[in-house]
């Protein structure tokens, strides 16, 4: 199975309904890179009035999975991935609409041959998050595998 890049925030919005929960926004979405929006939703705001912890993290790890889905949607045939784990550092206070841009920390080309050798690979995908005016208010590492289908 191939995933278009295209049509990306509608399959995400579809099959992970917090996508469509949060509305988050697909900026840009390549194998090589992926950009995602949260706009400024006073429903998903923290004490502060900017957006929420757990709305970040989900804008972050939303990134992480169009990457991965768009860089191995031709494996999704023969193995699905699975976010392993995360971890977030939050650096400065957000205000507004942030956004998240996420690459892959190892090649495909790496992973596949890892999966193509009967393997389970795990690669690393960044984050960093962004207020408008630029400033990182937070970097997420979240690490991910592609499990072959038994």
């Amino acid at each position: 199975m191939t995933v278009d890049s295209s049509s990306m925030g509608e399959m995400l919005a579809t099959a992970v309904p917090m996508v469509r929960t949060l509305n988050l926004e697909f900026v840009e979405v390549t194998p090589e890179r992926a950009v995602l929006r949260l706009p400024d939703q006073p429903a998903y705001h923290n004490h502060l009035g900017g957006p929420h912890a757990g709305a970040m993290f989900t804008l972050a790890e939303s990134a992480s999975g169009a990457i991965v889905l768009t860089a191995f949607g031709e494996q999704l045939s023969r193995a699905v991935p699975l976010a392993v784990r995360a971890e977030i550092d939050y650096k400065k206070v957000a205000m507004g609409p942030v956004t998240a841009t996420a690459t892959l920390g190892r090649p495909a080309g790496e992973v596949v041959a890892e999966l193509d050798e009967g393997r389970r690979p795990e690669f690393p995908v960044s984050i960093a998050i962004t207020r408008e005016d630029g400033a990182v208010s937070g970097e997420m590492t979240v690490i991910w595998t592609l499990r072959p289908n038994s």
